[in-house]
């Protein structure tokens, strides 16, 4: 049993102070009339819970139940052929919700709408592969990192991290460099869990350098053999370089018409 520390009260935490510069809020702008915008709006009707435009792009926020119905429409009426990308947000703290997107292009029209909904912890979200193939590997990697279940998926498994793997690696709880079972996994998986105590929990910081680990790190000056006992420190050695690879630039050389 891997240990457990409590991080409900990970996003209740101020993440900037007034040491921090903070970005401000993107501009949100109503749907002009007459642009083609406002033919997806009026296409989607009661669907939309709320519309805007930002950055260029519209957002709808609807009904998660609606999903499949609202993206239908976006492809069949509206001519949004592509779904190019689709996650979720951890708003669980909180909120107690994740928030989920789908972003749309419309190749003809150059133009992008981003469909957003809103699912509670343990809710399923309605799967729209059989509208846009290109989120059956959203879908999976969405569940593999958030642990967001889809319904009606053709293939609902794992796609980054192994399937026996515990946790999702993009949930705001989720410690950055893993948790106890993740300093554990390939040790188990390779050797055992009897050699535990043998070669030790993995290193899951990728910038700890440890100078007493003499098998796979070299201090240049203080080299020693492999696997040496260290504990009582090194001894400086003389730094030697190739005469034949570096060249000494501070010297005076020869022109080119000496040489010849």
């Amino acid at each position: 049993m891997r240990k457990y520390v409590p991080k409900d009260n990970v996003q209740g935490k101020a993440y900037y102070t007034d040491r921090y510069w903070v970005a401000p809020r993107v501009p949100r702008v109503e749907v002009e009339e007459g642009s083609h915008f406002a033919a997806v709006t009026k296409a989607l009707g009661r669907l939309s819970k709320e519309s805007y435009v930002e950055i260029g792009q519209l957002v709808v926020h609807i009904d998660a139940k609606k999903i499949v119905e609202v993206v239908t429409l976006l492809k069949e009426k509206c001519g949004y052929t592509q779904c190019s990308e689709q996650s979720a947000v951890d708003y669980l703290a909180q909120d107690g919700e994740f928030e989920l997107f789908y972003q749309l292009l419309n190749i003809t029209e150059a133009k992008r709408v981003r469909v957003v909904c809103r699912i509670k912890k343990g809710e399923a979200i309605e799967s729209i592969s059989s509208v846009y193939k290109s989120a059956n590997f959203a879908e999976r990697e969405m569940f593999d990192m958030f642990g967001i279940k889809v319904n009606n998926h053709p293939f609902l498994k794992r796609i980054l991290m192994p399937d026996d793997w515990e946790g999702h690696p993009l949930l705001k709880t989720y410690p950055m460099i893993g948790d106890e079972f993740a300093s554990w996994y390939e040790v188990d998986k390779i050797f055992g869990k009897e050699y535990r105590d043998v070669i030790g929990p993995e290193n899951r910081d990728p910038a700890r350098v440890d100078r007493y680990d003499t098998k796979r790190f070299s201090r240049v000056g203080y080299e020693v053999p492999f696997d040496a006992d260290i504990s009582s420190g090194e001894k400086e050695q003389a730094v030697e370089y190739s005469e034949t690879i570096l060249v000494d630039y501070t010297t005076s050389s020869k022109t080119l018409d000496e040489r010849k």
